[in-house]
C-alpha cells in the first residue's frame, strides 16, 4: 500500500467563521451591557395584604418607682472629753443577809404536851364564856326579881297611903320608916315602927293605916314573897 502525503492547506472559510463568531459575541454583549443600563430603573412597590388574627396588645408594665435617697445623715461633731479623771465612788458593800439560825428539834412528847396544853386552854376559855353568860343571866334575872319586888312594894304602900289620915299640924315632908310582919296570905301580924318621922302624929296616923290596910297585896310570882317588909312614908309622897 502506497503512503499518500497530503498539504496542509488553509482554509478560507474557517477564518472568516471564526471571524464572524466574534463579531456577533462583541455585538450580544453590547446589546447586554446598554439593555441592563436602559432598563436599570427602581422596581415598582407590591403592596400585599395579608389577613391575620389581631395580636393582643400587651400592657406596657408600669415603670417601678424610684427609690427616694436616702437623707445624708451629718455626723455628729465629735465632743473631745477633757482629761480629767474622774473619781468613781465606791460601791456600797451590799448588807449579807444572816443565815436563819436552826430551828430546834420538836420531839413528840413535846408535841403533845403543847396539844394537850391548847386543849386545855381552849376548854377553859368555853368555861369562862360558859360562866359569864350565866352570871348575865342571873343579873337578868335578879334585876327582872327587883323590878317585880319593887313594884309589889309599890301596890303595898299605895293600899296602905290611901288609909292615911294626915293630921292638920304637919309641915313638910318628914318620912317614917316600919318594918311590916305578914303571912303569906297578906295578913299584917305587926307594924313596928323603926324611924319616926319626928311627928307623933303622922307616926300614929301610919301605923293605923298599916293595919286597916291588911291583907296586904299578894305578888304575881310566889317565889317573891317577904316575911317581913321595911315600907317607908312620907305625906307629899
Amino acid at each position: 500500500m502506497t503512503a499518500a502525503v497530503f498539504e496542509e492547506r488553509a482554509d478560507p472559510g474557517q477564518v472568516s467563521s471564526f471571524v464572524l463568531a466574534a463579531a456577533m459575541h462583541l455585538a450580544l454583549f453590547a446589546v447586554l451591557v446598554f439593555g441592563v443600563r436602559w432598563q436599570n430603573r427602581p422596581a415598582e412597590a407590591v403592596v400585599v395584604e395579608l389577613w391575620n388574627e389581631p395580636v393582643p396588645v400587651q400592657a406596657e408594665p408600669k415603670p417601678a418607682p424610684k427609690p427616694e435617697p436616702a437623707p445624708v445623715v451629718k455626723p455628729e461633731p465629735v465632743i473631745e472629753k477633757p482629761d480629767i479623771a474622774i473619781k468613781k465612788e465606791p460601791a456600797k458593800a451590799k448588807p449579807v443577809a444572816k443565815p436563819e439560825p436552826p430551828k430546834p428539834k420538836v420531839d413528840e412528847a413535846q408535841k403533845r404536851l403543847r396539844e394537850e396544853l391548847a386543849r386545855e386552854q381552849a376548854s377553859l376559855a368555853i368555861e369562862r364564856e360558859r360562866e359569864q353568860i350565866r352570871e348575865q343571866l342571873a343579873r337578868d334575872a335578879a334585876a327582872a326579881s327587883a323590878k317585880s319586888l319593887a313594884g309589889w312594894i309599890d301596890k303595898v304602900r299605895a293600899k296602905i297611903r290611901a288609909n292615911i289620915v294626915l293630921p292638920p299640924d304637919i309641915k313638910g315632908n318628914p318620912e317614917a320608916i316600919f318594918d311590916v310582919v305578914q303571912l303569906p296570905t297578906g295578913e299584917v301580924l305587926s307594924a313596928k315602927l323603926r324611924k319616926s318621922s319626928g311627928h307623933p302624929g303622922y307616926d300614929g296616923a301610919v301605923e293605923r293605916a298599916i293595919l286597916k290596910a291588911s291583907p296586904l297585896p299578894r305578888p304575881d310570882r310566889a317565889e317573891l314573897f317577904q316575911r317581913g317588909l321595911e315600907l317607908r312614908f312620907r305625906p307629899l309622897d
